[in-house]
Formats: C-alpha cells, sequence, structure tokens
C-alpha cells in the first residue's frame, strides 16, 4: 500500500511498532463496546498480521492511521470487503474505523474516511461504499452521516457473528454511499 497523507495523517499499512496500540484497542472495554468480544494479544497480533497481509495484497484494508506530526498511531480507518454479511451482495467494500479513546472527538475518522472514499470512487472504481454499526453506536453512525452516507432501513440486518448471549449487539444499520452521492459533495 501507498501510504495516503492527509491534512493530519498517514494511512498506511501495520507495522511491527503498532502492536500495542492494536492490541489496545482490540481489548479495550470503551473501543469495543459494541463488540461481543475483546482480543487477548495472540488474537490481536493474528489479526494485525491478517490485515497487513490483506493490505499488501489487495493495495488497501484496515490500515493504520498515524499522526503525520508525531508518528503515534492512533487506531485503523480504511476499507474492506465484507465477507460475512450474506445480505450483501459479494464483493460489497465497507468503510470502517476504530481508534483508541484519546483521540475520539478530534475529527481524525472523518478526515481518513473522507481520502478513503475518494481512494475508493476514483483509484477503485467502486460504485457504492457502505458502513454499518450496531444500532445504538451513535458515534459512529454521527461519522457515517457527516460523510454523507445515507441509512438503509430496509437493508438492517442482525450481524451473524454476533452470538445470540449479546442479543442487544446483534442488529445492525446499514448506511449507503453510492459514487454519485460522493461525486456531489465534491461539487
Amino acid at each position: 500500500m501507498r501510504p495516503i497523507r492527509t491534512e493530519r495523517l498517514i494511512l498506511r499499512n501495520w507495522e511491527e511498532r503498532d502492536r500495542d496500540l492494536f492490541h489496545r484497542i482490540n481489548s479495550d472495554e470503551r473501543v469495543m463496546e459494541f463488540f461481543p468480544f475483546r482480543r487477548d494479544r495472540a488474537t490481536a497480533d493474528a489479526m494485525m498480521d491478517e490485515f497487513r497481509s490483506w493490505i499488501a495484497e489487495d493495495g488497501y484494508g484496515f490500515a493504520a492511521a498515524e499522526i503525520a506530526e508525531t508518528g503515534e498511531c492512533i487506531g485503523f480507518i480504511g476499507l474492506l470487503e465484507t465477507e460475512d454479511i450474506d445480505t450483501l451482495p459479494a464483493g460489497t467494500i465497507e468503510i470502517g474505523w476504530r481508534l483508541a479513546p484519546e483521540f475520539w472527538g478530534k475529527g481524525y475518522v472523518t478526515e481518513a474516511a473522507q481520502a478513503w472514499l475518494a481512494y475508493g470512487f476514483e483509484t477503485l472504481g467502486l460504485n457504492e461504499i457502505v458502513s454499518f454499526a450496531v444500532a445504538e453506536n451513535h458515534r459512529s453512525i454521527a461519522v457515517m452521516k457527516r460523510l454523507g452516507m445515507r441509512a438503509d432501513p430496509s437493508a438492517n440486518f442482525d450481524h451473524p457473528a454476533v452470538p445470540d448471549s449479546h442479543p442487544h449487539l446483534k442488529r445492525h444499520v446499514l448506511y449507503r454511499l453510492p459514487r454519485e452521492g460522493w461525486q456531489a459533495r465534491q461539487r
């Protein structure tokens, strides 16, 4: 992956120095509030290796977000092909993010996501990018709205990876951004 530079961030592939942060964001109670599990270090390391491999192979993925001024990794933001959501067509690309809590509320996700949307529509030639979250995840839904994504209530779904032991986390809302909608916002 060729790094993407925004005003304050560098979006890049994962590096060995990112392992502590990657584990922290995947085990932190606040970050993982809307997920039914927390990852231990070994599982987080394996997931980071998987992300790194996908990015190297595809040129995009859930990439590390680094503050350009300090070199500090703050989490991930990126595009990824959805795999386990059977209500979405094969090849659907989602935009997603996860940041350490001390970086919330600073506009980093919106800034980086705008760069990823441009990459998705201009470089990858996508016709649509989606995002989804637990229905009660108002912070992520607010970002989706800031990006110009629109809710598609007819496509809301129960996430198949959420076990029945966590019914309050099953229902997910789906937001869509077609290429035309993104282009209109660029004018």
